[in-house]
């Protein structure tokens, strides 16, 4: 019996632990993590909730994220699949959905690319379920099937 509560005792000790650390949400913050970004070069941020956060390596990604790059810079990101997304200068992605539940047969990812370039390589939902993978241009939407790409969203001869 008192092994019992030492142990619920701990259990909760370290709960509390656990919460204690964990960074504070930002404005708009919801559900879990779906990513985050692996590196950065120049000029990139996270807009999440109409708050525009510089990106840094570490920076956790959520669903309806907004990347964005400017001039020379370039951000990469891993989803909790292991699909990368890599951007160029000047480029604006939404993380529209991810949904990775295997254990529950639920598979969504779409990504709406507004300007700039991307390259992506797929990862584990590209492999299980590629139907359910979706990249939206203003004139096109990408379908893949467990595969790798680039596209570049604009004319950068036009801007």
């Amino acid at each position: 019996m008192r092994r019992e509560a030492i142990r619920r005792a701990l259990s909760i000790m370290v709960i509390l632990t656990a919460v204690s650390v964990l960074p504070p949400c930002r404005a708009g913050a919801s559900g879990p993590a779906i990513g985050v970004v692996r590196n950065v070069s120049g000029t990139a941020s996270v807009t999440r909730g109409g708050e525009s956060i510089p990106a840094a390596a570490g920076t956790k990604l959520l669903a309806g994220d907004t990347l964005v790059t400017g001039p020379g810079g370039s951000l990469g990101a891993v989803l909790r699949d292991d699909s990368t997304l890599s951007l160029g200068p000047e480029s604006s992605i939404v993380v529209q959905n991810f949904d990775f539940s295997p254990r529950e047969g639920k598979f969504d990812l779409l990504i709406r690319i507004t300007t700039g370039t991307m390259a992506y390589l797929s990862g584990l939902i590209g492999k299980l379920a590629p139907e359910t993978v979706r990249f939206e241009t203003p004139v096109a939407t990408i379908g893949i099937r467990g595969t790798r790409f680039a596209v570049q969203v604009g004319n950068p001869a036009l801007r």
